[in-house]
């Protein structure tokens, strides 16, 4: 049935909300049966684009020069570059650093999380390798000593990354400590559960499938709801001076 132009989708200065019912596909150069959905890049505001591509078994994405991140939401694929092979599952990801020639090839129709932006070299640091893992290896630790909201850091926490990727759950009723306003900006998508996320002086129902972007000082604040666990995967800028 037609909404008549009611959507949950709203996109404001300091923050976009993405809801599945408004996503449009579309073809990003070099890809083969797959499309994407971008949910953010420079030209809405962000310093990184972020979309979901979509691939059909076969599939492929298309090259990039940037560094790009990737999470395997659903299907199975696999990550080849010049000296390494990876298989990715639901829960895998990688990180392939800019200017590193690779391919991802579907093994049956897959959807997956992809982040991509310009490297920000320092010089007193390397550039990062190729890395790649899974959520489940990788330690979670509660967020302010609260054990029902549980962070996963996906990238190792070194001044070589200038970005962050993390998976936040929270158990039912379990809530953000405080109203967070900082420099980063955030890419996040809802892998499952929901809750109401705070954005600017804005109060949003989300669910699983909605995507947020979050600028520089948007004041952001997220409770989960329901009877069972929210999830979501979340970008933020970091390790690097402001004036860079």
């Amino acid at each position: 049935m037609h909404k008549l132009g009611q959507t949950r989708s709203t996109n404001q200065r300091d923050h976009l909300l993405h809801t599945p019912d408004t996503f449009v596909r579309t073809t990003l150069p070099g890809m083969e049966r797959a499309s994407a959905i971008v949910h953010i890049s420079p030209a809405g505001g962000a310093a990184f684009t972020q979309y979901t591509a979509e691939l059909e078994p076969g599939g492929t994405l298309g090259p990039t020069t940037n560094q790009r991140f990737l999470y395997l939401i659903e299907g199975a694929a696999d990550l080849a570059a010049e000296t390494t092979f990876h298989s990715l599952i639901p829960g895998s990801f990688a990180y392939i650093p800019d200017d590193t020639a690779h391919t991802l090839t579907a093994q049956q129709p897959t959807r997956l999380a992809v982040i991509e932006k310009p490297y920000e070299s320092i010089t007193s640091t390397l550039a990062p390798e190729i890395l790649t893992g899974h959520e489940e290896k990788i330690l979670s630790l509660p967020l302010n000593d609260d054990p029902d909201l549980q962070v996963r850091s996906l990238l190792p926490a070194n001044p070589s990354f200038d970005f962050a990727v993390n998976i936040m759950t929270y158990q039912p009723g379990a809530a953000l400590s405080q109203v967070e306003v900082h420099i980063m900006e955030h890419g996040l998508l809802m892998l499952q559960g929901g809750g109401i996320y705070r954005l600017g002086d804005h109060w949003y129902p989300v669910t699983a499938g909605d995507f947020i972007w979050m600028g520089p000082y948007c004041p952001q604040w997220f409770g989960a709801l329901g009877k069972f666990p929210a999830k979501y995967l979340i970008y933020k800028d970091w390790n690097r001076h402001p004036l860079v």
